[in-house]
């Protein structure tokens, strides 16, 4: 049994118009997914290779083939991930395969043009992202350390200094000490 003829998936974009064949997709959704339910192991893992383009895992329960072909009925109607989240996946996928440890927010990627404001011993500091790097105090910068030290006189985490990257909560402390930045 085939639920779905092979249509290629393609990248959303804002303001692109769907397809006919994808807005056929759409409409036969919930019936090509109800039908996953009535078929038998071996049609399943048939209908796997057919959109997968792969043998199923060894050994993989009749639910998991249920969901993963799911799944993939749902990328092919419905456009699948958007580009920006596919490639924070395949970043996320890189940091597991070569360090094993994924838990740590990476800092946001800032485009040319963003100011990053922080105000330090009564003097507000203003950075602007240029396409080659970091502009502050109309000197060129190439990392937002060596600016949060500059400013600073210690060694400061940039992106921890300017607000881009979380270091606990600071608001709640009953006393700062002279100096120190303080999160509000």
């Amino acid at each position: 049994m085939t639920l779905l003829d092979d249509v290629p998936a393609t990248d959303s974009t804002a303001g692109a118009s769907a397809s006919p064949a994808r807005v056929g997709l759409r409409m036969e959704l919930p019936s090509r997914l109800a039908a996953l339910g009535a078929m038998d192991r071996d049609a399943l893992i048939a209908e796997w290779k057919r959109q997968f383009r792969a043998a199923p895992p060894d050994r993989i329960r009749r639910d998991l083939l249920e969901l993963g072909i799911a799944w993939k009925l749902q990328e092919k109607a419905l456009s699948g991930l958007k580009k920006a989240i596919a490639s924070e996946l395949r970043e996320l996928a890189e940091a597991l395969a070569t360090t094993g440890d994924i838990r740590r927010a990476r800092a946001p990627r800032l485009k040319p043009g963003a100011r990053l404001v922080r105000e330090w011993g009564g003097i507000t500091h203003e950075v602007t992202v240029t396409e080659g790097g970091l502009l502050w105090n109309g000197k060129a910068w190439t990392s937002l350390s060596a600016i949060a030290g500059e400013i600073t006189g210690a060694h400061w985490s940039g992106p921890r200094f300017f607000g881009l990257a979380g270091g606990g909560k600071t608001a709640g402390r009953s006393k700062a000490r002279e100096g120190e930045p303080v999160d509000a």
